[in-house]
């Protein structure tokens, strides 16, 4: 990747603005701007550089041919530097006329691009001021200036005069290989053909080399272009990053949050390839997955998130951690936002992990999950939301409270259950209230599933975790919960409550 631009590539911008913009001949550009171009040239410029990303794209380049009855394409990797603030100065080390300087000033004010269409550029002529300002050169190995920097090739040009006097040479050795004196008074018709051939493969000046074509280029079987030299430049080894920025740390930390929404999508905008809401368990795994990794990457890690500490050893605060409640907010059996609730409040960093956490993935879907942040703040936040989704949060959080609850997703017992002590249905349902400070239920019903349409849709819920351990007993139960008071939620009880099983919505009086 050409970082920075080479002086070749300048130079055909701005011979290329002059004809685009300035409306130039087409024999060749005014006396004054050819003595402008000149000039550049014969010095290698120096350069002061923004920070930049290398990146690229893939794509299939038709072939504009057919293989097997279909278009044949080849896989193209098209790179860029991505330069997103800052200015790329270029400071060329010599003494311009008055009129020579209007013209570079016309030229910079009409450069709309720089090397591709798509690269757009604001240009102006500035004052030179010091040269070490510009700190990238081109120079020796011997030039180093020291640790942190490196050398790159650039495509630079030879001095007008210094072309002129290899074309002279290269001109007699190639009339010489084709048999041709063209000193000789009359040549014969075949000679002259060959003499033009000769001459056209040899541009007749440095301001022909930098207007020749690819197409040219590669007819002729030239490997660079005629007039040009390689120079090699010093630039330090940080001005392109390999990879992705990292994120700058912001100067004032976010407060915490206890809840966070993200919008679930896919690439074919049709809600009928989200994960069915069976699916709620796996994909809270797989989101929790990529929230901890993209944690770890941004700040080491995140007791919220990952629900450990630096040891990986289990927080003490039961339950205290983030939550990740897929719903279904328009009730159409298909998970459309991710609710992150955690108590203990999502930190800085962890907003900045969920913020940076793009994409997820689902088994037999139509693609990537893309995710994004519909909000974040306070449950009651997201009860000012349009209807319906208001409706389905406040069932979520009860509002100003709720005495009785309903499963969303099946509860899964974390032990064995028994038919009498405190390992009973309503013994385990109590003591996961108790673990998070909330009274015990007086009435833990078991929804029929002959007679209640949610509690058959129970059994095709996903209630094995793939990425930890099993339940002590395979079964989930839809419940109703009754309370002697009201109670604020969101509920989310038993194994798997972290991931999107055990959760309840309150029911309205």
């Amino acid at each position: 990747m050409e970082w920075p631009p080479s002086p070749w590539r300048l130079l055909r911008a701005l011979l290329a603005t002059g004809y685009a913009r300035l409306h130039w001949p087409a024999d060749g550009p005014p006396p004054v701007a050819r003595a402008l171009v000149e000039k550049l040239a014969s010095v290698p410029p120096r350069y002061r550089l923004p920070n930049a990303v290398g990146t690229h794209s893939r794509h299939y380049m038709p072939l504009a041919r057919f293989k097997n009855g279909r278009e044949d394409t080849t896989l193209v990797f098209d790179t860029w530097a991505q330069v997103d603030a800052g200015e790329l100065a270029v400071h060329w080390p010599v003494e311009l006329t008055a009129d020579e300087t209007a013209v570079l000033q016309e030229l910079a004010h009409a450069l709309g691009y720089l090397g591709r269409s798509e690269s757009w550029v604001e240009a102006q002529l500035a004052d030179a001021g010091d040269a070490q300002t510009f700190p990238v050169f081109a120079g020796e190995a011997a030039d180093c200036p020291g640790r942190g920097w490196e050398q790159v090739p650039l495509l630079g040009l030879q001095p007008a005069a210094e072309y002129a006097q290899w074309r002279i040479g290269a001109l007699a050795t190639a009339c010489a290989d084709a048999g041709i004196d063209p000193h000789k008074p009359k040549l014969a018709a075949k000679e002259k053909k060959t003499l033009a051939e000769v001459e056209q493969s040899l541009p007749k000046d440095l301001i022909a080399c930098l207007q020749v074509d690819t197409a040219w280029l590669r007819r002729l079987g030239w490997s660079q272009p005629p007039g040009t030299c390689k120079l090699f430049y010093w630039r330090p080894t940080t001005c392109l990053e390999a990879g992705a920025p990292k994120p700058r740390p912001s100067a004032r930390k976010a407060p915490a949050v206890s809840c966070m929404l993200l919008g679930l999508s896919t690439s074919s905008t049709s809600r009928g390839s989200l994960p069915r809401i069976e699916r709620a368990l796996p994909q809270g795994e797989r989101l929790h997955r990529l929230l901890v990794a993209q944690a770890a990457r941004l700040s080491g890690h995140s007791r919220v998130l990952s629900g450990c500490d630096e040891h990986r050893q289990p927080l003490t605060m039961p339950h205290q951690h983030a939550h990740l409640i897929h719903l279904d907010l328009d009730a159409d059996g298909h998970l459309d936002h991710v609710l992150i609730w955690a108590p203990m409040g999502l930190d800085a960093e962890a907003q900045a992990a969920v913020r940076a956490t793009r994409r997820s993935f689902m088994k037999g879907g139509a693609g990537e999950l893309r995710l994004t942040l519909a909000g974040l703040g306070e449950l009651d936040d997201f009860a000012r939301l349009p209807a319906p989704f208001d409706a389905a949060i406040e069932a979520l959080s009860g509002g100003a409270g709720a005495l009785r609850w309903r499963s969303f997703t099946p509860f899964v017992p974390p032990r064995y259950l028994k038919p009498r002590g405190r390992n009973t249905l309503a013994g385990q349902v109590n003591a996961e209230l108790a673990a998070r400070g909330l009274p015990p239920a007086i009435e833990v019903s078991v929804l029929d599933p002959h007679q209640d349409e949610q509690a058959r849709r129970a059994r095709h819920f996903k209630r094995v975790r793939a990425g930890g351990p099993p339940p002590p007993q395979d079964v989930g139960f839809v419940l109703e919960l009754g309370f002697a008071q009201p109670v604020r939620g969101p509920l989310a009880l038993g194994y798997g409550c972290h991931f999107g099983l055990g959760v309840f919505a309150a029911v309205p009086d």
